[in-house]
């Protein structure tokens, strides 16, 4: 998984086994859904640069931010509360508005698979502390709720769903609880948060992933909380062993920004030093800063795995980026961004970037407070899924059965004893006839003719003088996919 080490040559980096989850998904959706979709609202006052930073906790025009922005007792998001409200309502009192009556985890998981995606992730805990399943450690949950008469369960219910389409489901818990009493308390908090997570890992089958967010702010007593990391690692390998830890996890790393920006060249092999979840910690959202949200990839940050990038890093690891962004400016569902909507055309851009620029994308989709997606949203993934089905069902090369020929060059002629082939297995055993050309400066000689590939082809040359080999793969059965060309030389 993300956590194995390496000694810092590239012999030790190549021998690293990918983990079957990062094959299996490259493309998820995201879910921001609980009660802060009631109110459902975020001013539109002023643009970047316009307002002083000390004002961007009570002046933002991002609706993720309501219930801090109340709790501040000012600016437009208060003064819209108290003037809709009245000053005596508190946010918990959103909990009996909270009533879900069109939600159906089928129009949602209908979509998600339209769309072209392989997995879904579900906030189940933001910020606010809201729980979308009826944990027994807080009161601050579906249960209090008129869904269902307080005897529904969200998590459930979207984990069904997603097993009956065929999508991978995976969980989002905040460790910043701006709710719990006891958030900023050291081990009380972490063993509470540990009971939730446990309860998660436990009672809704096969988790892919957990998504673990790196936010730190300030709690109902106004203190921070130091996260144990470690300790909500060893919560998941001990109970979802396969799942991969993202973001603040050892397994995939933040891309550095939620506006669906990527690097140019995104490695999958960067220093170790890079997975501390620390130092991840640091460059997440921390306050109310819009700039953050939308902030790019900075010079210092654009290579992080390139020869001369590792030149001297010693303890390298495997640790691949996720691009996380969401179809509207904000990560919740406010009315007033009905009609600002990523085109196909954007979404398309950050597809092939991420997907296309070995990385993974998830896309938050915010579902309104009723719970059904709006139509817009429908539309544009119903748009992504159609586009990536015109652009990727059809593959000209599986289509073709021409030949197929690899070139090998050597630095130097050399005197040729064995040649290695290997195909990747895990796609089963394709080829089904090959050759094997040799040559030093003149005519390509043929020295050998075979049938199958398959885990390891061991072929004894014995040629001098060998500049450059050529392997003719003649017949297969679907497009072949070689996983390791060795050439050994003669010993004599």
């Amino acid at each position: 998984m993300g956590d194995v080490r390496f000694t810092g040559n590239w012999n030790s980096v190549n021998a690293h086994t990918v983990p079957k989850w990062y094959e299996d998904c490259k493309f998820g959706i995201f879910i921001h859904w609980g009660i802060y979709s009631v109110p459902a609202f975020a001013p539109h006052t002023w643009e970047l640069g316009e307002v002083d930073s000390k004002e961007w906790f009570a002046d933002n025009p991002y609706a993720e931010w309501y219930y801090n922005s109340l709790n501040i007792g000012k600016g437009p998001t208060y003064k819209h509360h108290i003037e809709k409200y009245g000053k005596d309502f508190k946010y918990e009192d959103f909990i009996p508005m909270w009533k879900a009556e069109n939600w159906d985890p089928k129009q949602w998981a209908e979509i998600f698979k339209e769309a072209g995606a392989e997995y879904v992730v579900l906030t189940t805990k933001h910020h606010d502390g809201f729980c979308l399943w009826p944990t027994k450690y807080t009161q601050h949950s579906v249960a209090s709720s008129p869904w269902k008469d307080g005897a529904g369960d969200v998590v459930q219910e979207v984990s069904d769903a997603c097993c009956r389409y065929g999508l991978k489901f995976g969980i989002y818990l905040s460790p910043w609880d701006r709710n719990q009493p006891c958030y900023g308390s050291g081990k009380e908090y972490d063993d509470y948060y540990i009971a939730q997570l446990t309860e998660l890992l436990t009672g809704y089958g096969e988790i892919f992933s957990v998504w673990l967010d790196g936010a730190c702010g300030e709690g109902p007593n106004g203190k921070k909380q130091v996260y144990d990391w470690e300790r909500y690692y060893a919560c998941v390998r001990k109970y979802q062993p396969d799942a991969c830890i993202c973001v603040c996890g050892p397994d995939i790393r933040w891309c550095g920004n939620e506006a669906g920006d990527v690097r140019k060249s995104e490695w999958s092999v960067v220093p170790a030093r890079t997975a501390l979840a620390e130092s991840v910690q640091e460059r997440s959202q921390q306050s109310d800063d819009e700039e953050f949200r939308q902030r790019k990839i900075t010079s210092d940050m654009e290579d992080l795995g390139s020869r001369i990038a590792l030149e001297g890093e010693h303890d390298l690891i495997w640790y691949p980026a996720e691009v996380n962004t969401s179809i509207r400016p904000g990560w919740f569902y406010h009315p007033e961004e009905d009609g600002q909507v990523k085109s196909l055309e954007e979404l398309v851009h950050i597809y092939l970037g991420s997907v296309g620029g070995n990385a993974t994308f998830l896309l938050n989709i915010p579902p309104m407070s009723n719970g059904l997606l709006h139509e817009n949203d429908v539309e544009r993934l119903r748009e992504l899924g159609e586009w990536q089905q015109r652009s990727f069902s059809r593959n000209l090369l599986e289509e073709s059965h021409r030949p197929v020929e690899l070139v090998f060059a050597l630095d130097e002629a050399e005197d040729v004893g064995y040649l290695v082939l290997k195909e990747e297995i895990r796609n089963s055993q394709r080829v089904e006839a090959f050759e094997v050309f040799v040559r030093d400066q003149g005519e390509w000689e043929k020295v050998y003719t075979g049938t199958v590939i398959g885990y390891k082809k061991i072929i004894p040359l014995f040629k001098e003088n060998v500049k450059e080999i050529r392997i003719v793969l003649n017949d297969y059965r679907v497009l072949p996919q070689i996983s390791f060309v060795g050439v050994y030389p003669r010993k004599k």
